[in-house]
């Protein structure tokens, strides 16, 4: 894949990006998707129908709302401390925590008292639309889970895992090469290290010429230290986001700008560049620091399993059929295999020995 030099408002990090390839050679994707993620959000407004991709709690407030309960069990399972913090890593616009704090207070009151909010957000942009959206909350921002204060934790990241850079790595007749992006006086384009990786699992070692293969050490990491909180703490952690249950070959590396696919290498920081997460790796991360697993499930059952019926029903009392279909097809997004109900999954983390969580199942969901 090839794309033209990107001009205008991301003229600087191509410019960084050149120079850095032209002084040390081709990069790998992760340290491309690093740079691309922080010049990115840095622009704040990339959310919603103005920006370039929407999310769940922007699409319907059912989504937020039954986050919020959710939340509620998950504290009931941890005791009912007096005393936690409420996390969300990558809030976004702060949609998803209003939409669930609101519910709360009205339905768990005790819950929302105890709760000190935290959101992990390095974006200073976007840290003001979340002070604007939130502005009848007390809250501290983090650039990292490192800093948050000791304590029990219910931790929500929804999106969050797929922003997060990954490596990439091409089987070619030499073994499997890691995937670089270099810049060839034009254009940002593809190439291949030429010496082979040793890091590959040798179940992938008789995949076709040309197959690809991923993997993300930030996910892995960034998982492990939720997982961790889980563990020691405690706390209980739900993450949410697109992918696969199975690791397997494949190329997920995507860029979505105003709401359509975009060519990845094009217009470096003016498009939401992302991959797929590797819900089998996530799970083993989580595993390696000692903490229970639940699910992962997908997102449209996890849904339906919370009430998302029930909420249309309620919120569609006393409107317009207009008003209604709006309701309806909002929800039915979330939780339709054809839209996001299937290729959304959602997975839990909680102390050892953690009872089942409300929406998993007691056994394997998938």
């Amino acid at each position: 894949m090839t794309s033209s030099t990107p001009t205008g408002s991301t003229s600087a990090l191509v410019d960084q990006l050149i120079k850095q390839i032209g002084q040390h050679g081709a990069i790998s994707v992760t340290a491309y998707m690093d740079a691309v993620a922080e010049a990115y959000y840095a622009r704040g407004r990339v959310f919603g129908r103005d920006g370039d991709f929407i999310t769940s709690p922007e699409i319907s407030q059912v989504f937020g709302e039954l986050v919020g309960l959710w939340c509620v069990t998950a504290w009931q399972a941890l005791g009912q401390p007096r005393n936690f913090h409420l996390v969300e890593c990558g809030p976004g616009r702060g949609t998803l925590m209003a939409d669930a704090l609101r519910t709360v207070w009205d339905v768990a009151p005790v819950f929302a008292r105890s709760a000190s909010l935290h959101l992990v957000e390095r974006s200073q942009a976007l840290r003001e639309e979340q002070r604007q959206n939130l502005a009848a909350y007390d809250i501290e921002w983090h650039d990292g889970l490192s800093t948050l204060p000791d304590g029990p934790v219910i931790i929500v990241a929804n999106e969050f895992l797929d922003a997060l850079p990954i490596s990439q790595f091409v089987k070619t007749t030499s073994g499997w090469c890691e995937r670089m992006v270099t810049h060839d006086g034009s254009k940002f384009e593809f190439t291949v290290n030429s010496l082979p990786s040793a890091t590959i699992d040798e179940t992938f070692y008789d995949a076709p010429n040309g197959s690809i293969l991923e993997n993300s050490e930030a996910v892995e990491q960034v998982t492990a230290e939720i997982a961790l909180l889980c563990a020691e703490r405690p706390g209980i952690a739900l993450v949410i986001d697109y992918g696969h249950t199975v690791t397997d070959v494949g190329d997920t590396l995507q860029a979505v700008k105003n709401h359509t696919f975009h060519p990845a290498l094009d217009t470096p920081g003016d498009a939401d560049l992302t991959a797929h997460v590797d819900f089998a790796a996530v799970a083993q991360a989580a595993r390696s620091r000692s903490a229970s697993i639940h699910g992962p499930v997908e997102q449209g059952v996890w849904l339906k399993r919370l009430g998302a019926g029930v909420r249309e029903t309620q919120l569609s009392e006393g409107k317009s059929d207009s008003e209604t279909a709006v309701i309806r097809s909002s929800i039915h997004r979330l939780i339709d295999p054809e839209g996001m109900g299937s290729l959304f999954k959602v997975i839990a983390f909680g102390p050892a020995g953690c009872k089942p969580l409300s929406g998993f199942s007691t056994g394997a969901d998938l």
